[in-house]
């Protein structure tokens, strides 16, 4: 099982992703790929197996991925403060991997009916979520 984090900016979400799943699931292979090298840097030390930085290394990592772990942002074009470009949005949505997407109401995205939670709040569902995916694929 692959699974690829995707963040931008400072990396927080990317971070806190990474280093979650990796102390849940320490056997799965974590890539992480930052829109800059500061996300990029801040989810490999959060412990990612391996880490890239730009658009062309999302849209090979979605192609490899099982599963795919982000802001909602990486879905949207120009999401991200402008770091996700169209093709980067493209390549997330038309991928195989199952994808977990973060509801984060920021850049001008708001995810109405969603309630305003802390990331910290967040991550244990996150995990569960994965627990669920990695148990019905049987990897």
């Amino acid at each position: 099982m692959t699974i690829l984090v995707i963040d931008g900016q400072g990396g927080g979400i990317g971070r806190q992703l990474v280093s979650a799943v990796k102390d849940h699931f320490p056997q799965v292979q974590v890539t992480a790929v930052g829109t800059n090298s500061a996300a990029t840097q801040a989810m490999l030390k959060a412990g990612a197996d391996q880490a890239a930085t730009g658009e062309n290394a999302v849209l090979v990592g979605c192609r490899k991925a099982d599963m795919i772990i982000g802001p909602i942002g990486i879905v949207i074009a120009d999401a991200l403060c402008g770091e996700i470009t169209s093709a980067m949005a493209v390549a997330v949505g038309q991928s195989m991997a199952k994808r977990i997407l973060i509801p984060v109401n920021h850049c001008d995205n708001v995810v109405v009916g969603v309630s305003e939670l802390a990331l910290g709040k967040l991550m244990p569902q996150v995990i569960e979520e994965v627990a669920k995916i990695l148990s019905e694929s049987g990897k």
